[in-house]
């Protein structure tokens, strides 16, 4: 007996199953293939009761078969959609492809695009079959898309991408509902901006009556149903995203982009190879510090985000998105891509509607989760940060309603957290203990150009969210070159060979106490002075090799680097976690100076804020249900939420008292990590005499003549590589600030000067006019530089100190920043951070 499946649709689809093209049926995604008519079924139920004649019961058969007939012709007339879960009883053909449209009749299939979206059978030959109209049209498309796409190249997604009609909202503020355009009309951003119920095309309004009174259609009032998204059969892919030009060397389906939306660059069969050759996208007028997103087998860049996959915290925020990401990946790839090319303004979910280019009712889900995810990138710093100074928050009322939140310290991390706060809709005071803004941010500009007392070098620019501030407000970073010409006491420069070789070892040295920390734990831990020269020294036995008086020399220049980077004497530092932020991905790109000083900066992210100077906090009390906070003056301040911004020194000093004190868990790590210390010298020449030894290069070296005095100015920083001011800054580390510990300013000086002349012997070195010598170390507020692990401790201990205490103190500052220690950029980012545990807890 035939069923219905041996017929074909009609009769001349049948006779197509003989040849080649349109002889297979369309991959459905499980879906059977089509279903066959017609008008065969019920003859087959009739001779099946005639069978049963001579039964002494077929006359009550014989009633029931004709029920049986009066059913099928009524599912002749109705077919119910097949998907399971769509409440489609009488779908309608959204195609009108075929001029054998069942439109909103009887088909032997119906094709689920959404629940609201059909396409009849008929329809579906009409593109489907070889010799019907449409199929070149399907066969073209197919063509763009498996050139450009890694997705089948299904009829149900080509019937997604190019003939679902578009749905747009009237943008009349007291209307909002959502339109379907006919399927001729192509959406623009323009026609989303300027949408009203009853526009033509030719923006000439339709006569009769006002067409917001109109009812909106009934499937739109289901598109916001939890279960509408699950019930999609075509991910949903924008055309024309703003992310498009950062994300050429992707698949675009795999990113949230419709293959046929992409330009193909390369010809066919060559452009998945040429797209995995694209290292990073020249886009004009974009910032090259601007790479939002990962390009293919790319990784440890930091701040980057993979565009074709959903972060831990993302999963957590949108778990509904975990099975099937393509609408938040979209989403969020859009958002960011638009960010990144205009910084400058906030940006709103009515930036970024308009670019929402998808068809069908899709469209409308789309634009219901986009305010989700731009508030959730928000709330994450992702967006809207930096300098940016709003007029409405940039949160919903629920974010920050009745929220009062104290912030102690007007630090890079303090101001950072306050602004974003402030930002997001709260009530902020900042109570700042000295008399500036800053903290160990300190710019001083008495020797005629800026010169940080404190940081003014940003380590690597690309993502840094510093670089994003300085091109929200214009400021230059002057780029620093690689060289860094070794200069010796006696006038001689060192040759690049030299120091390339014992660049070469030192780096060595630390590779093997790298292979040595691998299985140790915590308590075998040893100073990384110690281990260096055990290293050193087994190195030098086992090799044979034996090192000039000044290539040790040269070595120890290296050292004093080292010391640096850490802000201590090596005997003081964890030769197990010295360098355990290397082990998250870091900043790349360019090291720059920033000329006018990060104060440019941190002022900036200062205005509009409530800042309390000349206010230190003596205790804070968190044992009720708000928080008390006392200042040395004996003022008191209340609030829900306190963020502590403190340097790690003055936490270990015990400077404030909690009230309850802070758990001994957190107390054992703030005690784990060290208040490094460097310090810093600057001084102002008449002229440049520098210039004819080392000219163009931003900084030089000193090798130090002995291994004692290897902290002792080792780097020299030209303030104004590229103009006429004549300043030279210079550091002190290690054992250096032992030696100048009890000198006057003007005695350091003197010695600065000495050296230096040792150094260009051959050429006369003026007298300074003016200089300075930081303090740190003696700084009431401060008391160090940044942090550093000591020996036994761990990287864990910043992530320790960074917990919030009860949900009502929190901790921010490059002490907090297991990621980005010891830098301005860590305690930004750490602000930015607490402000979102702030806002959600």
């Amino acid at each position: 007996m035939l069923s219905d499946a041996d017929y074909g649709g009609n009769a001349s689809a049948g006779r197509q199953r003989g040849k080649k093209r349109g002889a297979a049926a369309e991959p459905t995604s499980g879906d059977s293939q089509p279903m066959r008519s017609t008008g065969r079924q019920s003859n087959v139920r009739v001779r099946r009761s005639s069978n049963n004649s001579n039964n002494p019961t077929g006359q009550a058969k014989r009633k029931a078969t004709d029920t049986d007939e009066e059913d099928d012709q009524s599912e002749k007339k109705y077919r119910k959609c097949e998907k399971a879960g769509c409440p489609a009883t009488y779908p309608v053909c959204f195609a009108s492809a075929s001029e054998r449209c069942a439109k909103n009749g009887y088909t032997s299939r119906w094709y689920h695009l959404s629940c609201g979206e059909h396409f009849c059978n008929e329809c579906f030959d009409h593109y489907y079959r070889s010799h019907k109209d449409g199929y070149e049209k399907y066969a073209s498309w197919k063509r763009v898309w498996t050139g450009n796409g890694k997705s089948e190249p299904s009829l149900k997604a080509f019937m997604a991408d190019q003939q679902l009609p578009y749905w747009v909202q009237c943008t009349k503020p007291d209307c909002g509902k959502w339109r379907q355009l006919t399927k001729e009309i192509q959406l623009t951003p323009s026609l989303v901006s300027t949408y009203r119920c009853g526009l033509k095309v030719n923006n000439v309004k339709t006569e009769g009556p006002d067409q917001c009174s109109l009812p909106e259609d009934m499937r739109v009032a289901g598109v916001s149903d939890s279960w509408w998204n699950s019930m999609l059969i075509v991910p949903p892919l924008l055309k024309d995203s703003p992310a498009n030009p950062f994300l050429i060397a992707y698949y675009p389906d795999c990113v949230g982009m419709s293959p046929s939306a992409s330009p193909s660059n390369f010809a066919h069969g060559d452009l998945r190879t040429e797209r995995r050759r694209v290292i990073q996208p020249q886009i004009p007028g974009l910032c090259p510090y601007f790479q939002p997103f990962y390009q293919p087998n790319e990784c440890g860049k930091a701040l980057c985000v993979r565009p074709d996959m959903m972060e831990l915290d993302e999963l957590y925020e949108f778990p509904e998105f975990s099975r099937d990401p393509t609408m938040y990946l979209a989403l969020r790839n859009l958002i960011l891509a638009a960010w990144h090319r205009e910084c400058k303004e906030a940006l709103t979910p009515q930036k970024c509607i308009p670019h929402v280019t998808i068809r069908g009712l899709v469209r409308v889900r789309c634009v219901q989760e986009l305010d989700r995810v731009l508030h959730f990138m928000t709330r994450k710093g992702l967006i809207n940060t930096g300098v940016l100074l709003v007029k409405q928050p940039t949160l919903p009322e629920q974010y920050h309603q009745k929220k009062k939140v104290l912030v102690i310290g007007a630090g890079a991390s303090g101001l950072a957290a306050a602004r974003q706060l402030k930002n997001f809709g709260m009530q902020v005071v900042v109570l700042e203990a000295q008399d500036r803004i800053g903290g160990r941010v300190w710019d001083d500009q008495s020797l005629g150009v800026t010169v940080g007392r404190g940081a003014q070098i940003v380590n690597g620019c690309v993502n840094n969210p510093i670089a994003l501030m300085c091109e929200q407000l214009g400021v230059k970073m002057h780029k620093l070159g690689d060289r860094c010409d070794l200069l010796q006491e006696g006038g001689g420069t060192t040759d690049p060979a030299i120091d390339k070789r014992m660049d070469f070892h030192f780096n060595a040295i630390l590779d093997v106490v790298s292979e040595w920390r691998k299985d140790k734990s915590q308590h075998q831990d040893a100073p990384l002075g110690e281990k260096i020269q055990e290293v050193y020294k087994t190195f030098l036995q086992e090799s044979g090799i034996h090192f000039s008086e000044l290539e040790e020399k040269v070595l120890q220049f290296h050292l004093s680097n080292l010391e640096y980077a850490c802000g201590s004497t090596l005997d003081q530092v964890s030769a197990r976690s010295w360098d355990h932020n290397e082990f998250f991905a870091q900043f790349s790109g360019d090291h720059t100076l920033l000329r006018e000083g990060y104060s440019s900066v941190l002022h900036k992210l200062a205005v509009g804020l409530d800042i309390h100077l000349k206010s230190p906090v003596q205790s804070i009390d968190y044992f009720g249900d708000v928080v008390k906070v006392t200042t040395t003056s004996g003022s008191q301040w209340t609030a829900q939420k306190v963020l502590v911004t403190v340097p790690l020194a003055l936490l270990q000093k015990g400077i404030i008292q909690f009230c309850p004190p802070l758990p001994e868990r957190k107390l054992k790590a703030i005690h784990s990590l060290g208040a490094g210390v460097i310090e810093k010298i600057a001084l102002q020449f008449p002229y440049r005499f520098w210039d004819r030894k080392v000219q163009g290069a931003d900084y030089f070296g000193h090798v130090p003549p002995v291994p004692e005095n290897r902290g002792i100015f080792s780097v020299f920083y030209d303030m104004d590589p590229k103009g006429k001011q004549s300043v030279l800054m210079s550091v002190l580390t290690g054992e250096a600030l032992a030696t100048v510990k009890d000198m006057e300013d003007k005695e350091v000086a003197d010695m600065c000067l000495r050296v230096l002349r040792e150094l260009f012997q051959d050429q006369e070195v003026p007298d300074y006019q003016k200089f300075f010598v930081t303090h740190w170390s003696r700084d009431a507020w401060a008391q160090m530089s940044y942090s550093f692990v000591k020996t036994g401790g761990s990287g864990e201990a910043y992530d320790i100190i960074a917990e919030d205490v009860q949900g009502k103190v929190f901790f921010a500052g490059e002490a907090t920043n297991r990621h980005f220690p010891q830098t301005v950029t860590g305690a930004y980012l750490s602000g930015v951070r607490e402000a979102s545990k702030i806002t959600v807890l």
